[in-house]
Order: C-alpha cells, then structure tokens, then sequence
C-alpha cells in the first residue's frame, strides 16, 4: 500500500500542506483495494484487471483501479434494481432530504474533494475549490428541491428506473453531480462509470452519500474505460442512459440502444464560437476569452474555441490578447496562483499537438507566449491561431485544448454564417454593447446555450445542453428534469405510508435529582431587527396551557413595536437582492434546525394545545417539509416570456412585494406560521409576523432557531400580543406594502378597510384551512400573493 509521503515524493511536490493531506490519506488508505462500489460497500469485483490512475502534473501513479467486467455490470445493475422500488415510491420530501444530506456532506468534506480532483484531473486547485466543489453542492441542493416538489409539479410522471450514467474525464465530479443529482431526485437509482482517467472523486463521493445515509443500492460506481461504458449501454436491465463525452462516441451508443427502448440523452463535443462586435469593450472581452478557453486547459465541451471578430478591431484585440497570454501562468495544479494546470492523459496531450501542427501545415499562423511550459508533467501552453481558414481542420474539429482559432467577420449576417459553420451546437458567446444587435444575433446562432458579454456560467437552475452534433436533452433546471422521467402508466396506490411511532417525550428521560433545582425564569421577549428585545409598554401576556396552568409569558407587543419591526424590515431591504439560491440555503437550514428540535417543539405544542403529543410532532414535521418546499421554490418561482406581437420579447419577472404584515391562523401554531412566512420570505420580502394569539410558544421558541440559521437580521420579525389589534396597525401603517391576515371575519374586514390609506395589498381570510394538505397549505398560491409581476418589454432587432 502506498503512503502519503510517497505519493508526494513521487510527485515531486514537497512537504504535503496539512489543508491536503486527507486527500492523500485517503488515497493511501484504498490504494490496492480501490474496487468498485456497489450496493453500498467496496468490493474488488470479479476481474483482476485494473488499470493505474496518473496525476497529470508529474505523471507519478497515485493508485490502482479495478476495470469492471461483465458480472461487475450485472450485481451493480442488480443491487440498482434492488433498491428501485424502495426509492421511487419514497415520498419527495424524504429524497429531498437525502440529497440535501449529500449536498451538506460535499460542503463539509469540500477541501478532500478539491485537492482530490486536482490530483487526479491536473486542473487547478483554485477552479477545483471555487468552481467545481461549490457547484457540486449547489446542483444537489437544487435538486433537492426539485424531489421536495416532484409531486406536485410533474404531476403524472414518475422515475424511468435504472439509469446508467458515463461521464467524461474534464469536469470529474462536477459531471457525476450533473447527472445523479436529477436522477435521484426523480426517484431512478443510478449505475454511474466514472472516466477512466479521472474515477477517484467520483468513488469517494460514493462513499461519503454512502456515510450520509443515501440508501444501499441507490448509487453504484463502477470503473473501467470504453469497454465498461459498452457493457452498460448494451445491458438489458438499464432503462435509460446518460452519456456525456465526444460525438464519435455519442454516435455509437445511439446505433446500439436503436429499438431497445432505453431513454437516451447525449450531451457532446462542441466547437462554439465567441463573436465579438466593434463596439465591445475589449478588455472584458480579453478576460472572457481566457474564461472561454484557457480555463480547465481549454478541455471544455463549450470552450468559446473559435474567436469570430468584426475585421475593424480585430487586430487591436490581438495584440491584447497576447500581452494577457504572456502573463498566463502554468504549473502545479495545487499552486493555488497557477492560471492552467495540466492536460489530463498523454493521449489527449498528443492529439491537441498534432491537431497545432496540421493547422500550421495548413497555412495558419501560430503564436505562443515566450515563457517555456513546465517540461514535467502533461502540460501545453495558451496556443493562439490567425489568418484561420473558415473550413480548416483546426476551425472545425474539436481540439479540445487551450487552443484558440481567430476568425474575422464584417457584418453580423457573416457573424452568424461564420458561427453556424460547423456541425456542433453547444454554446456560443455574444459581445457587444449593443443590445438590441445582441438580442438579434442570439437567436440566430444554432447552438443551446448563448451567453451574452459573458461566458462558461453554469448553474444547476439553467439547462444545458446542444444542438445537432453536440446531442440532445438538457442538464439542470426543469427541463433537465425531464429526462429522468416518464409518464406513468396507471394510477395506483403504491403502498401505505408507514405510521410514525409515537415519539418517547423529553420528559420521560429525564433523570430525577434529589435535591431539584428551581426553574430558571423564561418571558419570551420580542424578536426585531435579529434580537430578542422587550416589548415598548413592558407588558406581558400568560400563555396557559388547557388545563389552565401557566406554560410562559410572552411580550405584550403595541403600535411602537410594529414601527420598529417595519424599520428592521426596511433595512433588510438587501434580502430582495439576495439570489433564490442564497435565500433557500437559508431555508434549508433553519429547517435543519428546526429538525434538531423536533421533539422539543412537539412537547411545546402539546403542552399549549392539549393535542396528542404524535400529532403535535406531525405538526412539526409537516412544517419542516414546508421550509423545505419554500426552499426549493426559492430559485424556481421563475417569471415568463409572453408572446406579444412584437419583434422582440415581453419579460414577465417575479418581484417580491416588499415588508409583508401577517397575522397567523390560531389552528395550527407552528405550520400555520410556516407556511405564510415560508413564502414570502422565499422570494425576497422581508415579514412583521404576528403568531397565534392563544398559542405563540410555537413562533416564540423559533426565535434562537433564527439566530442560528443564518437568517439576516430584519427579515423575520415577531411580534406577539393581541392580533386582531395588531394586524390593523399594520394595515394602516404606510410603510408596510401588504397585509395578510388568516382570522375572524370583523377584523378581517378592519384589517382591508385600514389598508385603502395606501392602498396596499390585503389578502384576509377567516374561512380555515386544513394547513397539513399540500393544495390547501402551500404552492403557487402563496408564491403569487408574495410577489408582483413587472411586465418589461425589449423590442430587439437592426
């Protein structure tokens, strides 16, 4: 077995920095027993052959990985059949939490997953740690949120089934969170074949869902090359496969799963064209250019690989772009202030060279910055063509390097001749300060994703994927969800929801002392601007229980309190501009919280309510699946396209209201006050809320809840007291842009009566609810009363 210090003597590195040095443990402890990982646990497989995993940098071997066989393929395709019905027929709240678990295991081991992809990839530690990783947990975490919400939004579709996924070898781990983060949200299990080059992340990631609690069987990851990759394709027992890699190779699998009903999506090469007008600002687009396609080594699907530029600025761009390459650094990956590391296997490294040298055969004009590349390792310098034929080899074939071709163009109809001259679709890139040009070329340009005056942005709420020769489905989003679904075929109960024990109270397990101390004295004060203060007229209220013994006092709130309240929520005004992916992690995690909590709150509610103390702990775990719903929406509460007679387009974008009043129903204290401030906050506004006036202890005991979860100051502001009284100072202040009231119908009407000084919003309600249904309790709904649409209209075109 190999050790840490000889992985790093081999690899010439030094020392080993103690942030890294995990990851070589890691390493060492598998090396010579890195199998495959099926149905939960390491096993060696059933071939002896296996093939060494080189780091890129120093070409010194780091371990030793089994090639999966044809019996390999069938128990990891069995063990993924195994735990099929289990895992579909989970409900979505309960894979939402899975995967949120695995997105909080990513965060929590992201340095061990960073140093581990530099190693095995050669990329750079800085794009492993800052790009890779943190977007590994965000697809995760977004896709929780779509499993919470699966019920509801793809009403009528379940899983396809047994999912085999092959990824490619430039974005390891990244790839893998692509491809199993949709497919398990929608209830599939997943053989997954990480690329020969590259498996080591994917396999630790393995076992890290494995110690996060992902069920037995649900991921399985095999390893091998293109062999493995066939076996899965051709395996009876797959029902759809997901391949992402070259075109050549996507052409094979589309003639071998040809009228075997197996689902497909291709994800392929790309040659994509980044088009630059005479008005843009240059130096951006210098900085863009290096993001195009020297970031990763240029060994990206959609790297901006063909520069289209207008012939008027074209050779100013070019003596910018060269001084910018000269200042490009290359070296050790896990030099954190290295720009390109190294390119990832010597076959790779021999096809980019042989490619530079038939475009200089071809009569190109090739440039290379002065300094010399490391001569250790795997690595080749920025490349950068001119006086490039359209219909050259190094125009048109895939590089797939840090290999830049020079175009030039003189109108924006030749642009986007010039962009559309090849057979890919992937990405293309728009610069010009115009935006009307850019609105108008955009559509144009035959490729999937078109990013304006930017480019290489990826986020799991945006799908991705090409056109014609660079394949077909989407990744990320809803559209990406939709390849891992399917329509069902008959409406059936699938099973009985197991009956939750009745939780053991708190009480029952405490140790009597002989000599009992006296309770510490508790008066819940209010919570404004993040902090517990003391009501304005120093009052509090008893809260008793139904037997009529006294449970707590509370702060007797007034008309100064509510003014402070909306003061704080006005400073908050930030929150709105927070992206719905910040706005959800903040969710998700005071519905962690909460959960720590659960029996707690349970013990509460009962204590107020006189109810069963099961039902008061259903109350609490149906709120936190509504902080989890309201998470999920949280960046997928998006606006519309309309289809207006215009030659342009009509964006219909959701805006969040602005400080929300609510007065919370009695019935239900804590999902009640869940489910109203769940929403708003959801989409950006900030809440003055007013718990339930009989039983406040719910909201009251969430305050330190809030203090822990991350919950910017002023967001959520509580004040407790008499609520009708209440709800009507709020609806008359004019500061305060909407009022919700769920209650009596007097006050109801006092509450929209006093809304008409400023006209604000009301929505009042005294009918009740049943909070626990999902139609009744939560969804669109509440996202519609929290926000406003602002209708913007762009006419576009020359």
């Amino acid at each position: 077995m190999t050790t840490v210090s000889e992985i790093f003597e081999t690899m010439a590195y030094g020392p080993a920095p103690e942030s890294d040095k995990p990851a070589l443990e890691w390493i060492a402890r598998h090396d010579g027993a890195f199998g495959l990982f099926i149905g939960g646990r390491w096993t060696k497989g059933k071939s002896d052959a296996g093939f060494d995993v080189i780091n890129p940098a120093t070409t010194a071997r780091l371990a030793r990985v089994t090639q999966a066989g044809q019996q390999d393929i069938d128990t990891a395709v069995a063990a993924a059949r195994k735990a099929f019905p289990a895992w579909s027929t989970l409900s979505g709240h309960a894979r939402a939490r899975h995967l949120y678990a695995l997105a909080r295991a990513v965060q929590k081991h992201s340095r061990l997953l960073a140093v581990l992809e530099s190693l095995d990839n050669g990329k750079s530690i800085r794009e492993t740690r800052d790009l890779d990783i943190p977007l590994v947990a965000r697809h995760l975490t977004h896709h929780a949120g779509w499993a919470q919400l699966a019920e509801s939004e793809f009403a009528g579709y379940g899983p396809v089934g047994v999912v085999g996924q092959i990824v490619p070898w430039n974005f390891p781990l990244l790839m893998v969170a692509w491809k199993i983060a949709p497919a398990l949200a929608a209830g599939n299990t997943v053989v997954l074949k990480p690329a020969e080059f590259t498996p080591l992340t994917a396999l630790c990631l393995a076992e890290i869902a494995d110690e996060a609690g992902l069920p037995t069987g649900v991921l399985n990851v095999v390893t091998g090359d293109g062999r493995t990759g066939e076996l899965m394709v051709n395996h009876p027992d797959i029902d759809k496969i997901a391949f992402t890699g070259s075109t050549e190779v996507g052409r094979i699998i589309r003639k071998a799963t040809a009228g075997s009903g197996k689902r497909l999506s291709l994800e392929l090469g790309g040659k994509s064209p980044f088009i630059v007008f005479d008005d843009a600002d240059l130096d951006s687009v210098v900085e863009g250019v290096v993001d195009a396609i020297w970031f990763n080594q240029g060994q990206v699907c959609c790297a901006g690989s063909r520069l289209l530029v207008h012939e008027g600025i074209a050779e100013r761009l070019v003596t910018k772009l060269r001084a910018r390459m000269e200042k490009l650094r290359v070296g050790p990956p896990l030099d954190k202030a290295i720009d390109m590391g190294a390119i990832v296997a010597p076959v790779q490294l021999e096809r980019i060279r042989s490619l530079v040298n038939t475009g200089v055969e071809e009569g190109a004009t090739m440039w290379q910055p002065s300094w010399a590349c490391p001569t250790d390792g795997y690595f080749y310098p920025p490349t950068l063509f001119t006086n490039v034929s359209p219909a050259a080899t190094i125009a048109q074939v895939e590089i797939f390097g840090p290999v830049l071709v020079s175009m030039t163009f003189r109108t924006p109809a030749e642009a986007v001749e010039l962009a559309n001259n090849t057979p890919y679709g992937l990405a293309a890139s728009v610069w010009t300060e115009n935006i009307n040009l850019a609105l108008d070329v955009a559509p144009k340009i035959k490729a999937g994703v078109v990013w304006i005056n930017c480019t290489n942005l990826f986020d799991a709420a945006s799908g991705f994927g090409g056109y014609r020769e660079s394949g077909f489905g989407r990744e990320g989003g809803k559209e990406g969800m939709w390849e891992y679904l399917k329509p069902e075929t008959r409406q059936a109960e699938v099973g009985t929801r197991n009956k939750r024990s009745r939780p053991v109270p708190r009480s029952a397990l405490r140790v009597p002392r002989s000599q009992p101390l006296p309770p510490i004295d508790r008066t819940y004060k209010l919570f404004i601007g993040g902090a517990q203060v003391r009501p304005d007229q120093g009052y509090s209220r008893k809260i008793l229980a139904p037997s009529g013994a006294l449970l707590a006092e509370v702060a007797e709130g007034n008309r100064k309190d509510i003014r402070n309240a909306v003061e704080a929520a006005h400073a908050a005004d930030g929150w709105a501009k927070t992206s719905g992916h910040n706005r959800g992690q903040v969710l998700y995690y005071l519905a962690e919280n909460l959960a720590q909590r659960a029996d707690e709150f349970a013990e509460r509610i009962a204590g107020m309510t006189g109810r069963q103390l099961g039902d008061a702990r259903r109350e609490v775990d149906a709120s936190i699946a509504r902080l989890f719903s309201y998470a999920a929406w949280a960046d997928k509460y998006d606006g519309a396209v309309h289809q207006t007679p215009i030659r342009g387009v009509t964006l219909a974008m959701n805006e969040p209201v602005g400080v929300i009043g609510i007065a919370c129903p009695e019935a239900e204290p804590l999902l009640g006050f869940v489910s109203l401030v769940g929403p708003a906050v959801a989409v950006g506004n900030t809440v003055i809320a007013i718990p339930s006036e009989a039983h406040p202890l719910a909201a009251t005991e969430l305050y330190t809840v809030l203090d822990a979860s991350d919950v910017p100051a002023g967001v959520i502001n509580i004040v407790t007291g008499a609520k009708d009284a209440l709800a009507k100072v709020l609806a008359e202040h004019d500061d305060v842009d909407a009022v919700w009231y769920f209650g009596n119908h007097a006050a109801g009407a006092e509450v929209e009566r006093a809304s008409a000084g400023n006209m604000k919003r009301t929505w009042v309600e005294w009918h009740p609810r049943d909070w626990h249904d999902g139609r009744q309790g939560e969804g669109r709904e509440f996202l519609r009363e929290s926000t406003q649409v602002k209708n913007i209209w762009i006419p576009y075109g020359e």
